[in-house]
């Protein structure tokens, strides 16, 4: 499949019906009235420049895989900064922390990409293990230790072994096929709010985080919209640059004027948080970092087990799977493959598990999950070739071993990082709406029940992270620790409550009268190992050795 441009059909009219209600269309041909004419549902988005299988050219690729690899650092550095101080870190620490997130992010991202859903999707960090590893962090906030660095060290090692005895969990629920069983309830009508929640949940890493330097997030956030989508029609000659390397310049841009405010003095006399936002020298990062150094198993120490930390950080595990089966269906929509089949998303997510063992094993603070960010990177490049996802993995091994230029990137402000999020968390939940064309938009049980799932995805999550907040603890606050840990995790996930609620909803509510409401007629093919030719094609396994080896050594 190479380049691809794609054209508007011209749909055709018919006169309107005089006297004749307003009908509903499920997957026929268009249909119109006096106003004009409506779109007929496509598989394939228009505008996809390069798919799954096409490339761009090289130069191009490394420039794009190296912009895949600047959006998965936002995240990885938002979570060390988070989490490292609270657990006794240092500087260094938290350098050593971003280098093993990112070495592991390359190692699972190239076995998903190879092994699992095969699609472009980058393994990056999860927020979703935060719960149950603050709770850790306060099992030992009172202990007795020597230092802060050894409560730090203590702390890790509980943590990864919460991760390698947890991570079973999920190997169980992919590779027994519970979870592709489970993913056969799903239809148009309850992948859509589980696709926008994917984005819409994220809302916090979106402009809240850019107002807390907002002299250089929303200056980020006006110069990419304005470059991506406004200079990139002046004119022909510009047009693919700007549309596929816009985020670079603008990051670079943006940088340099935040360093400028930097050394002008113009934080000098602001709050100590406004400094750590602001200011990019306040990160400590470059000069903490080694120069060299190279992840290994255990390399904080033997890891501790403890059964309240494993109860805990599983359901973290089954939240991550969740958030990644709503992020494998947006980023199968931005590559132009068909939606992920059962026997796909279960060996996707045991492979997931592994993925968590593996985190576990080298000492990672948290576990794997499908990035949603790159997923977006997807649909802002137009391009979703599987090989530049693949290629952005040199980069996080490359800068996660080389730490000193690793960490140099790393001190990009947060708010910059947060704007660039505000744009691609969006294309992310419009992709999850689009799936509902594949349904019939005017039954008014289907609306009940994208209803019902996107307002309690988000209104359930945000209550427990209000009460959490507020109250030192979750809602749910029994004497068992890890029976809050699980609820308490599970139910501040949004794509989490909007699945539950969704497939609950959709296959209760008069299922089988409205199956051909529901879009079955479209989506139940694709959910077959043999049900779509084009199935083979995209997630194809094992892999063909011409996809390993150049051709030209066949």
């Amino acid at each position: 499949m190479g380049e691809t441009h794609h054209d508007h059909h011209d749909h055709a009219h018919t006169p309107p019906l005089i006297g004749v209600p307003p009908m509903s269309v499920g997957l026929g041909g268009p249909l119109s009235g006096p106003r004009g004419a409506t779109f007929t549902p496509e598989e394939q988005l228009h505008q996809l420049t390069f798919c799954i299988h096409s490339n761009p050219s090289w130069p191009e690729m490394f420039l794009l895989a190296f912009q895949h690899y600047i959006v998965t650092l936002g995240t990885t550095v938002m979570i060390a900064s988070f989490l490292v101080p609270r657990m006794g870190g240092d500087h260094g620490d938290k350098a050593r922390v971003i280098q093993t997130l990112l070495f592991m992010g390359a190692i699972n991202t190239l076995l998903q990409t190879f092994l699992g859903t095969r699609l472009p999707t980058v393994m990056g960090s999860s927020f979703a293990f935060v719960i149950p590893v603050a709770a850790i962090i306060r099992d030992f906030s009172d202990s007795g230790f020597n230092s802060e660095h050894d409560r730090f060290v203590h702390t890790v090692r509980a943590i990864q072994g919460a991760l390698i005895v947890s991570s079973f969990f999920n190997i169980i629920i992919g590779y027994s096929k519970a979870w592709g069983t489970y993913s056969r309830l799903f239809s148009p009508v309850s992948i859509v709010p589980v696709v926008c929640v994917v984005g819409l949940g994220l809302f916090q890493r979106g402009f809240p985080m850019l107002a807390q330097c907002v002299e250089i997030g929303l200056p980020m956030l006006i110069l990419l919209v304005i470059v991506q989508q406004y200079l990139k029609r002046l004119h022909e000659s510009t047009y693919v640059i700007l549309e596929r390397f816009a985020l670079l310049m603008c990051v670079g841009v943006v940088w340099a004027f935040a360093a400028l405010l930097t050394v002008s003095g113009a934080y000098n006399d602001v709050g100590e948080q406004t400094k750590t936002n602001c200011r990019t020298d306040k990160s400590h990062l470059l000069s903490a970092a080694t120069w060299i150094r190279v992840p290994y198993p255990f390399q904080w120490g033997p890891p501790i087990f403890r059964a309240s930390h494993v109860f805990g950080m599983m359901g973290a595990a089954l939240v991550t799977s969740a958030e990644s089966t709503g992020t494998y269906f947006a980023a199968a929509r931005l590559s132009g493959a068909t939606p992920p089949p059962a026997h796909v998303l279960t060996r996707s997510i045991g492979l997931q598990g592994i993925g968590m063992l593996l985190n576990g094993i080298f000492g990672a603070a948290v576990g794997p999950t499908a990035s949603v960010e790159n997923v977006g990177l997807l649909g802002l490049t137009h391009v979703g070739s599987r090989r530049v996802v693949q290629l952005s993995c040199m980069f996080m091994l490359f800068f996660s071993i080389f730490g000193k230029f690793g960490a140099f990137f790393a001190s990009i402000p947060l708010p910059i990082f947060a704007a660039i999020y505000c744009v691609l968390f969006g294309l992310v939940t419009a992709t999850g709406i689009s799936f509902i064309q594949f349904a019939n938009n005017n039954s008014m049980r289907n609306l009940y029940v994208l209803g019902l799932s996107l307002f309690l995805g988000i209104s359930v999550p945000q209550y427990f992270n209000n009460f959490s907040n507020i109250a030192g603890h979750g809602p749910v606050n029994t004497d068992g620790g890890w029976f809050n840990d699980i609820f308490n995790t599970i139910f501040s996930s949004p794509p989490t409550v909007a699945l539950i609620v969704g497939t609950l909803l959709d296959n209760t509510l008069d299922a089988r009268r409205y199956v051909e409401d529901r879009g079955l007629g479209w989506w139940i093919p694709f959910q077959h190992r043999n049900g779509d030719m084009r199935n083979d094609e995209f997630y194809a396994y094992p892999i063909r050795i011409s996809e390993l080896v150049p051709s030209r050594f066949l």
